[in-house]
């Protein structure tokens, strides 16, 4: 292996990413196959490491995998608009914002709840009659 290769291992370190998941990657065609070693294993370079970087980072801000795929496939055209990436991004801060006044609405319904406990008894609890059925 040459000096610049990394190992599934290396790879899914430096990204903090299980190496399940860089096979997950793999087969769903997010992570372009890599390279093989002459006893088979799998040989990364740095176009992996940065790609793997991308998704975790999409990941993390809460993208799907349907999202990162085209996000992917329009990065890999430097030269077209940023039109389409800026449409998936407010795609999804709408998602990410019916996401908080969904969030927002049951915090004030949890609150509302504890609001009316009294403390006392199981029997008497108005958080347990809240959540119990008819």
């Amino acid at each position: 292996m040459n000096a610049r290769a990394l190992t599934i291992g290396h790879l899914a370190r430096e990204t903090g990413t299980k190496v399940e998941t860089v096979r997950f990657y793999e087969k769903s065609g997010l992570l372009p196959a890599p390279a093989r070693t002459e006893g088979n294993y799998r040989s990364y370079d740095r176009a992996h490491l940065n790609r793997l970087s991308f998704i975790r980072r999409a990941r993390d801000l809460g993208f799907s995998l349907d999202q990162i795929r085209t996000l992917l496939t329009l990065s890999d055209d430097r030269h077209q608009s940023c039109a389409a990436v800026d449409a998936i991004a407010k795609e999804h801060r709408a998602e990410v914002e019916r996401k908080i006044r969904d969030l927002t609405a049951l915090k004030l319904e949890l609150d509302r709840m504890i609001d009316q406990c009294g403390c006392g008894v199981v029997a008497d609890c108005r958080i347990v009659e809240s959540l119990s059925p008819g």
